[in-house]
C-alpha cells in the first residue's frame, strides 16, 4: 500500500503539451512540458492577472488553458513577470497594448534594455521582440483583486529581479525560481548571490504560507518544509563555494585585475 498522500489539487486539462491544474478556488497552474516555467491565472472579483506566463512558443497552449476555465486575453488586467528569465516572460509581449505588464524595477530595467546575457535569450532560443514593462514594482507594493490582496516580497538570490507575492489570508506563495517544492532551488544565475538567496528563504520562513506556486514543478502543500529544506542546502552551497574560492587562489586570480585599476590610474595622473 503506498503511504503517499493523495493530491489536493485538480487537474482539469492535460493536452500534449501542457496540464492546467487548480491551485486553490480561482487560482490556476498553466504547467508546460517543456522547458517554459509555470504561469499562473489568478481570477479576482475585482481584476484578473497572470503571474509569469511561459516561452512565446507555448502561447497558443497557454491559451487553451485559460479558454477551459473561460478567460480570454482581453480579460487579464495584468501580467506580473516575477524576474527577467524569458522562460517565465517570452510570451509576455503577446499581452502588449491590452494587458498592464508589471516587474521588478532591476528586471524592468533588465527586460527593457534587452539584456540578452540577463535574461537568457540563447539559452531559450527565444525571438528577439522588446517587452515593454508598464509598472515597475517594489517591496510593499500591493496588487488588489478585490477577494486576492498580494503582497510585493523583494526575494533576490536566484538574480537580482526576482519578486516573491504572497496572499496573507489565504496562504498562497507565488514563489518563481526562489522556492521549489522540496527544498529545490533555481540556482544562481548572473546578477544572483547566494547570500541574498539564504536572506530571500528567510523571508519566506516568516511567513504563514500554506499553498507553494513555484515557477517549475508540482504544487506544494507543505511550503514550510519546503522552504526549511532549502536554507539547509543554501547553507551548503553558500559553504561549498567558499571551499571552491579557497582552492582558486583568489588572490592570485585577482592580483592581474587589480594592478590593471593600478595602471589606469596611473594614465590620469
Amino acid at each position: 500500500m503506498s503511504d503517499r498522500r493523495p493530491s489536493p489539487f485538480k487537474t482539469l486539462l492535460e493536452i500534449e503539451v501542457c496540464t492546467l491544474i487548480q491551485a486553490a478556488p480561482d487560482v490556476y497552474q498553466v504547467r508546460f512540458k517543456n522547458r517554459a516555467a509555470n504561469a499562473y491565472l489568478v481570477k479576482g472579483s475585482r481584476r484578473t492577472i497572470m503571474i509569469d506566463v511561459g516561452l512565446s512558443s507555448n502561447y497558443p497552449h497557454l491559451l487553451t488553458c485559460l479558454k477551459h476555465v473561460g478567460v480570454t486575453p482581453e480579460m487579464i488586467d495584468m501580467v506580473v513577470l516575477s524576474h527577467e528569465h524569458l522562460d517565465h516572460i517570452g510570451a509576455a509581449y503577446h499581452f502588449e497594448g491590452r494587458t498592464y505588464i508589471a516587474a521588478h524595477r532591476l528586471a524592468a530595467n533588465k527586460i527593457m534594455l534587452r539584456d540578452d546575457f540577463s535574461m537568457l535569450r540563447k539559452m531559450f532560443n527565444e525571438p528577439n521582440v522588446p517587452i515593454n514593462i508598464d509598472i515597475w514594482l517594489e517591496e510593499g507594493n500591493v496588487i488588489d483583486l478585490g477577494n486576492f490582496r498580494l503582497d510585493v516580497f523583494y526575494t533576490p538570490g536566484h538574480t537580482s529581479a526576482c519578486i516573491t507575492l504572497f496572499d496573507a489570508e489565504k496562504g498562497l506563495l507565488f514563489a518563481a525560481d526562489t522556492l521549489m517544492p522540496g527544498g529545490v532551488m533555481g540556482g544562481v544565475f548572473g546578477s544572483g548571490s547566494i547570500a541574498d538567496y539564504i536572506q530571500s528563504l528567510e523571508k519566506l520562513k516568516g511567513l504563514n504560507s500554506k499553498i507553494l506556486l513555484s515557477g517549475h514543478g508540482r504544487l506544494s502543500d507543505t511550503p514550510q518544509e519546503d522552504v526549511r529544506i532549502a536554507i539547509q542546502r543554501s547553507h551548503g552551497l553558500l559553504a561549498d563555494t567558499a571551499q571552491l574560492f579557497d582552492a582558486l587562489d583568489a588572490r592570485s586570480n585577482f592580483e592581474p585585475i587589480m594592478q590593471s585599476v593600478r595602471d589606469l590610474n596611473k594614465l590620469d595622473d
